[in-house]
Formats: C-alpha cells, sequence, structure tokens
C-alpha cells in the first residue's frame, strides 16, 4: 500500500469517526428535543433541558469537523454529494439553527415559553429527519455524470429516504430518552422509562424495515449481506443487534438506569458498522471510491499534521464537560 493510500484510509477512518462522534453525541440532544411534547410543560421540560445544557452546542463540533473534513480531503465527493442532498441539508441547517435560538429563548419569557418549546421540538424533529433523508439519499444511489452530480433537485426524494428520515426521529427519539433515565430523577426519570419502551420498539421496527430494504436498492448491496461466502462475514451484525436489543428491552423492564443508555448507542454503532460494509470502499456508492475522490497526499499529509492537533483537543474537552457534569441533574439545574 503506497503513502497516498495510507493517507486516504486515515482520512476516510477520520472522517468517519467525526460523524459518528456526531451521530451519538448531538442524536441524544437532538433526541431530548423530540421528546419535548411527550413530558409535562415546566418542570420536566426545564429538567431535560438541564440535562443536555452543558454540553450540547460542544457536541455540533464533530458535524463541522466532519462537513470541513469531506471538503478538505475528499473534495470530489463534496462536489458530487451536497448538490444531490441540497434541500434536505438546507433543512437539517435551519432545524439546527431555529433549535439553537429557541433553546436560548425559552428561558427569557414565560407568556411565550410554550411557543418556543414546540420551536425547540421542530427544529430538533426537523434537523433529525433531514439528517435521515441526506442518509438514505446517498445510500440509494448518487446519479453522476463525469466528475459532477448528474440528478435532479428532487432525486433525494424516495419512499426509501422518507424511511430512513422516520428511522433517525425514532433513534435519536430512543437515546433522548434513555439519556433522560441517566440523568434524571423520579417524575422525569418515570417518564423517560415509558417513552424508551415505545422509541426502543420504533427504533428496532426501523431498523428492520431499513435493513430490509437496502439490499433491495442496489445488487452490490444484496452480494455483499446476502450472498455465500460474504454472509459468514455480515451475519454477526444482525445477529448482535437482535442481542443489543432484547437486552435493551430487559434492562428498560429491570429499570436498570445507566445500561439502556450504553445499549442504545450500540444499537447506532452496529448500524453504522452495517453502513460501512454496504458501503466501503465507495464514498458515492458504487460509483466514485475513496481513493478516487481523495485529495493529493500532499494535501492529506499537511491537513493530517492540524487534525493531529485539533482532534484531541476536542476529545479533551469534550471529556472534560461530560466529566464535570457527570451524575444525575440537580433540581436546580446546572450552574
Amino acid at each position: 500500500m503506497t503513502y497516498s493510500s495510507d493517507l486516504t484510509l486515515i482520512w476516510a477512518g477520520l472522517i468517519a469517526f467525526a460523524v459518528f462522534a456526531y451521530v451519538v453525541l448531538d442524536g441524544f440532544d437532538l433526541g431530548v428535543g423530540i421528546l419535548f411534547p411527550f413530558l409535562g410543560a415546566g418542570g420536566e421540560r426545564d429538567t431535560a433541558m438541564n440535562s443536555v445544557a452543558p454540553v450540547w452546542d460542544g457536541n455540533e463540533t464533530w458535524l463541522v469537523l466532519g462537513g470541513g473534513g469531506m471538503l478538505a480531503a475528499f473534495p470530489l465527493a463534496y462536489a458530487i454529494l451536497m448538490p444531490a442532498v441540497y434541500a434536505p441539508l438546507i433543512a437539517m441547517l435551519l432545524g439546527l439553527v431555529f433549535r439553537g435560538v429557541a433553546f436560548e429563548y425559552r428561558w427569557r419569557t414565560e407568556r411565550a415559553k410554550w411557543a418556543w418549546d414546540m420551536a425547540f421540538f421542530g427544529g430538533s424533529t426537523l434537523a433529525a429527519f433531514s439528517q435521515g433523508v441526506i442518509l438514505g439519499a446517498i445510500l440509494q444511489g448518487v446519479p453522476v455524470v463525469g466528475r459532477a452530480y448528474g440528478g435532479g433537485w428532487w432525486d433525494w426524494l424516495t419512499p426509501f429516504s422518507l424511511l430512513t428520515g422516520a428511522s433517525v426521529v425514532a433513534g435519536y427519539g430512543l437515546l433522548g430518552s434513555t439519556w433522560l433515565i441517566l440523568k434524571t430523577r423520579e417524575t422525569v426519570l418515570a417518564h423517560a422509562f415509558r417513552l424508551s419502551w415505545v422509541f426502543a420498539a420504533a427504533t428496532v421496527a426501523a431498523i428492520t424495515a431499513v435493513s430490509a430494504a437496502t439490499p433491495f436498492l442496489k445488487g452490490e448491496y444484496w452480494r455483499r449481506w446476502l450472498v455465500w461466502p460474504n454472509i459468514l462475514v455480515t451475519a454477526p451484525v444482525p445477529i448482535l443487534v437482535a442481542v443489543a436489543a432484547g437486552a435493551l428491552f430487559l434492562c428498560l423492564r429491570r429499570r436498570n438506569e445507566v445500561w439502556p443508555f450504553r445499549l442504545a448507542l450500540g444499537l447506532f454503532a452496529l448500524g453504522y458498522a452495517g453502513l460501512a460494509i454496504s458501503l466501503y470502499p465507495y464514498i458515492v456508492p458504487g460509483r466514485v471510491t475513496i481513493w478516487q475522490a481523495s485529495a493529493p497526499s500532499a494535501s492529506l499529509g499537511f491537513l493530517l499534521v492540524g487534525a493531529g492537533v485539533l482532534i484531541p483537543v476536542i476529545l479533551a474537552y469534550t471529556g472534560y464537560a461530560y466529566w464535570v457534569f457527570r451524575g444525575k441533574v440537580p433540581e436546580e439545574g446546572f450552574h
């Protein structure tokens, strides 16, 4: 393997890590927003928001790193994929902006607090749904002509992309509800357990539906997952998903307050592993590999120096923030 190929693999791994970190970290605080209509107005919603207040904005650092890293390290893929998903991408960014505004303004009014609560719910749900639609639009395939996107404005909108959008909303709802189990007490805790049952069932159903539909999108997916001897490599993923789902329901039944969130993260990790199996080595499914899309090796090496400094710093302050605000949310909130 050449020096250039090594750098390409390293950068593919870094971007994959950044995207996964964003999904699981921002996923649970988006999930808390998705749960807002199901929580009691006032105290319950205040407690839920206090549980994510110290970390929610820092979680979005990984989104910037993932998007910026793709632009710098895989410019061809960025140039092809971004026009293919402009509409849901813009919707996601608007949802994140609106959610951030609602997060700040709901504390500054009592009369209109209900409106900002619904804005927080709407922004969180829109961002989560849009992320799922983007995933589905890319996974189902992107038309490429030469070195550019060759499709239309609405190619992203299909039954499959809507399914993946709804699936991400369900999954983030599960992360949010299990996060509240981990971080809250008494009334909110009891409510979070009830919601976790609902969103766990919805997430398992969504995983099953997406997994059943994906092999029929492209022949390559079918061969990777269901053709002998590939099935020997891929079979452990759905088996582990079933085990993790069973353990999650068992922990909810026993009202364990620590493991549901860990198992929900495990389900996302297994889903991400399945996505890697479906896509590798392509970054534009079936059309462009990570090596074809990568920047020159000199650029990748230069960028890696910066990433080698930046990523440990992000990991350090993220870990420190979670350590400082560990444990249950105090009744009066964090200060």
